[in-house]
């Protein structure tokens, strides 16, 4: 074998495991990483029940309800549609009616099965996700006026 063959036989070799490499490295990313929906993108797409999603947006009003065992139900909406919502734990304090929220988890029986609920940090923050929802679904505007009247900063940040 020449020494040209030899040099691209090693180069190639190099170049295949490299991408070896960085095909495990992604299909392990991929188990691993959650992608935030809103209740609009929930409705319009078609939903897995095996993989893991964040979902966010507001609290409904009047929508939250306690059970037994420490269950608790509620309904997240981005103002354009509406997603229900189940919880076995102890909600965060800052959980409320009408205030942002993540929430992360699975869909069983199209309802949202959460196993962890994040309540924003502050009485000044919406989470950016829940501020771009609003955005896309038109209802930016509206919901925008109604928490700076409560003294709210949206989309991130601290007044």
């Amino acid at each position: 074998m020449k020494r040209k063959h030899k040099r691209l036989t090693f180069v190639g070799l190099a170049l295949l495991l490299l991408a070896t490499a960085a095909a495990l490295t992604l299909s392990a990313f991929e188990e691993s990483i959650v992608f935030f929906q809103s209740p609009t993108d929930i409705v319009t797409k078609s939903v897995s029940p095996n993989k893991r999603y964040r979902l966010g947006g507001l609290v409904e009003e009047g929508s939250v309800r306690k059970k037994d065992d420490a269950v608790v139900t509620f309904r997240i909406t981005d103002m354009a549609n509406t997603v229900n919502v189940s919880y076995r734990g102890i909600l965060p304090d800052l959980f409320r009616e009408g205030q942002g929220v993540v929430t992360e988890g699975f869909f069983v029986s199209d309802v949202f099965t959460a196993d962890e609920v994040l309540a924003k940090h502050d009485e000044n923050y919406m989470p950016p996700e829940v501020a771009d929802a609003l955005k896309k679904s038109g209802k930016w505007n509206e919901m925008s006026s109604k928490m700076k009247k409560q003294g709210h900063v949206l989309g991130g940040g601290s007044q």
